[in-house]
């Protein structure tokens, strides 16, 4: 298993709305599929001052099937967080394999 996970930087402004919308809408959307799962939402803690800091960690099977899972579905989500938040939300992925 791979972690699947995104980073969110999120405006003060955006902020409750986010989180309704990626608690309401957007995780159990996403895991309707199967495809990613056991999702954990993290709240980075850091003295970082304006906006909010989270990630969204899902659990993938392979690359090659998050591949196919970004290209059929991912990319429609990003283009939804970037028409529903603009530029308050803001968001990079990563990739990552468990050691320990």
């Amino acid at each position: 298993m791979l972690i699947y996970n995104t980073t969110y930087h999120v405006e003060d402004e955006v902020h409750d709305n986010f989180l309704i919308w990626l608690k309401e809408c957007f995780i159990p959307e996403v895991a309707k599929d199967e495809v990613l799962q056991s999702p954990r939402l993290c709240r980075i803690l850091s003295h970082h001052e304006g906006g909010h800091n989270y990630s969204l960690q899902w659990e993938v099977e392979n690359s090659t099937i998050l591949h196919r899972w970004h290209t059929e579905k991912g990319i429609k989500y990003n283009e939804e967080i970037t028409k529903i938040f603009k530029d308050k939300v803001v968001g990079f992925p990563t990739l990552m394999e468990a050691v320990l």
